[in-house]
């Protein structure tokens, strides 16, 4: 095994380059190689000494094996998610191939370098949603049961976290938001806001807030981030004509919250 190679596990925030931090930015422009998903590797800029390999996006495992075996081989590699890597991504997909894979991957030089994630993106548009106690769950069944996913939600809106949604609604599944919004409604009432995020960072971007009781599963696709309040939430008109309003939650609960 060369002692040249490396294998860095990166974000690319959610969309804008201006969004990608200088340390991965410095990775990128070393990297021999570029590892993920292809619509990720694609926003990476075509260069001379760099091979992009991307590859389906139900194929994580093999593509930490592979990345993994390259810089096995003195390779400088980058492995891409959107994002922050260990977000929902390809952070925790390395290190199962890598405890699972061959021992002398253990001695390699890898690091994970943290990206802006989806959610502080959005909630940063938004104002602060997260700003007290949040969960953060995925709402896809590609790889845990439907009924983990309600019965977290359950247990999320008992304990009154604001909370924010990635993989809401595929075209594949379209029945899974619906269900979502359903069990959010019955736990937390129908006047709890709820936003969409779609695209932040990006010339698609779009952001809406309305509250449960008005939300349909159409508003959400995969490209959005879905955020839904707590029972502290606030939100109120932006000062300025046209621009909306502002949502936080505030940063402390009063001790009648606990007795709820």
């Amino acid at each position: 095994m060369s002692a040249e190679g490396w294998l860095k596990i990166i974000g690319l925030g959610p969309g804008s380059e201006e969004l990608i931090t200088p340390e991965a930015s410095s990775a990128l422009g070393e990297a021999t190689d570029a590892v993920g998903y292809v619509p990720y590797v694609e926003r990476l800029a075509p260069r001379p000494g760099l091979t992009r390999h991307g590859s389906d996006n139900r194929e994580e495992i093999r593509r930490a094996e592979q990345a993994l075996t390259m810089a096995a081989e003195g390779r400088r590699v980058v492995v891409v998610s959107s994002g922050d890597p260990g977000v929902f991504a390809m952070g925790a997909a390395v290190f199962e191939a890598l405890e699972a894979g061959r021992p002398e991957w253990r001695a390699l030089d890898i690091q994970v370098l943290p990206g802006v994630s989806a959610m502080l993106a959005a909630s940063a548009r938004l104002g602060a949603p997260l700003g007290h106690d949040f969960c953060c769950l995925n709402l896809s069944d590609n790889l845990k049961p439907w009924a983990l996913i309600e019965k977290r939600l359950r247990l999320a809106a008992e304990a009154d976290f604001a909370m924010a949604f990635y993989n809401p609604r595929s075209r594949s599944r379209p029945e899974g938001f619906a269900r979502a919004l359903a069990v959010l409604r019955e736990a937390c009432g129908e006047a709890r806001p709820i936003m969409f995020a779609r695209a932040i960072s990006t010339p698609q971007e779009s952001v809406r807030i309305t509250s449960l009781g008005e939300a349909t599963p159409e508003m959400a696709d995969m490209r959005t981030l879905v955020m839904v309040g707590s029972s502290l939430t606030r939100r109120f008109p932006a000062g300025r004509e046209g621009e909306g309003e502002w949502v936080y939650t505030p940063r402390s609960a009063p001790s009648s919250e606990a007795t709820r």
